[in-house]
């Protein structure tokens, strides 16, 4: 039997509730609507209730209908005939018909204009639709699952959805609960993107998150919930860049400033500041004549390394120490320490 391609992760109550509720609806051979915001997982929702249902065996056809204008989604969904329109060479099989025995996921639902709107409500009502450009009416028989995070009622309300395509698509209606609802999921979330970006580096083990930065993971309001938490935990565990040590460091914002150092709270920066207000010894620079012409570039590389090794003897090798002494994210630190292949010596911390 073919397996669910991902499982959703986590053991929260409020997300057990939505799987109960999917798992439901599984062999009910009915138009489902996924409710939930972006990144909660809605695609993998109606993968979960395809390999379910007994459609399991038969495809599971995906679209986003917001991604692409109309024209274009009409196509996609029914096909066309060879010279429907200008560049239609050859006959195009849609979805639909892809998707015949199967199952056929319509993300974005909220999006469709009202005339194709129209011809979905006459193929869920009777199985019926003709390829745009053709006459010849085909018949198919397909599972809708839909998604979206509007508010259809509201659109339908507003004249912008119709309500008999609403009734029609709402056997039931299953919420996707966002992530800020799954705090017991997050330390878990995080560890399986972590260990996946962790094997993508080619790194023999992930050592763990440290707990100033599982602090700041659970503190989050994660307004793009899982999607977010996928994207922040692999940049955190990418820039800490030492497969040697836990990650305490999570970047949340990539555009906050490198200069600022992100840590679990302010107050923790300035205690750490203060602890490190010595400076290492500058560097003796010898005093000559200039030859010209000369390798500037070169010459402030030498520098660069020069201030490097100096930091770290003075940091007893540390380089979490060093590049506070230097003004440095450890982000920082480790790029310049890649740069002039530096490494540090054994001992460190004695």
């Amino acid at each position: 039997m073919e397996k669910i391609k991902q499982n959703m992760i986590g053991q929260s109550p409020a997300l057990m509730t939505a799987l109960d509720h999917l798992s439901s609806l599984a062999g009910i051979d009915r138009p489902v609507l996924i409710l939930g915001e972006r990144g909660t997982g809605k695609e993998l929702a109606a993968e979960r209730l395809h390999f379910l249902s007994p459609r399991w065996s038969g495809v599971f056809i995906k679209i986003n209908c917001g991604a692409i204008t109309e024209t274009l989604l009409e196509s996609e969904l029914f096909g066309h005939e060879a010279g429907a329109f200008t560049g239609a060479t050859k006959q195009h099989i849609g979805r639909f018909e892809r998707a015949d025995k199967g199952t056929l996921f319509l993300d974005e639902l909220g999006t469709m204009s009202l005339r194709l709107q129209e011809k979905l409500l006459r193929l869920i009502e009777y199985g019926e639709f003709e390829r745009v450009g053709g006459s010849k009416t085909l018949q198919v028989d397909v599972r809708l699952i839909a998604a979206t995070n509007a508010d259809l009622p509201k659109l339908a309300d507003a004249g912008k959805f119709r309500w008999d395509l609403l009734d029609r698509m709402t056997f039931d209606v299953v919420r996707l609960p966002p992530l800020r609802e799954r705090q017991d999921d997050i330390a878990e979330l995080a560890q399986h993107f972590a260990v996946k970006m962790v094997a993508e580096l080619g790194w023999p083990l992930f050592q763990g998150f440290g707990e100033a930065a599982l602090d700041k993971l659970m503190a989050h309001k994660w307004p793009g919930n899982i999607r977010e938490l996928k994207n922040v935990v692999e940049r955190s565990v990418y820039r800490w860049g030492d497969q040697e040590t836990t990650v305490d460091t999570v970047v949340i914002n990539p555009f906050h400033s490198l200069n600022q150092h992100e840590t679990p709270n302010t107050q923790n920066q300035q205690d750490r500041h203060s602890a490190t207000e010595e400076t290492p010894s500058t560097p003796k620079v010898q005093s000559v004549d200039r030859l010209w012409p000369t390798d500037l570039r070169q010459t402030l590389q030498n520098i660069e390394f020069e201030w490097l090794v100096s930091a770290l003897e003075k940091a007893n090798q540390s380089q979490k120490v060093a590049a506070q002494l230097l003004s440095l994210s450890y982000d920082q630190m480790r790029s310049l320490m890649r740069k002039h292949q530096l490494r540090t010596r054994s001992g460190r911390g004695t």
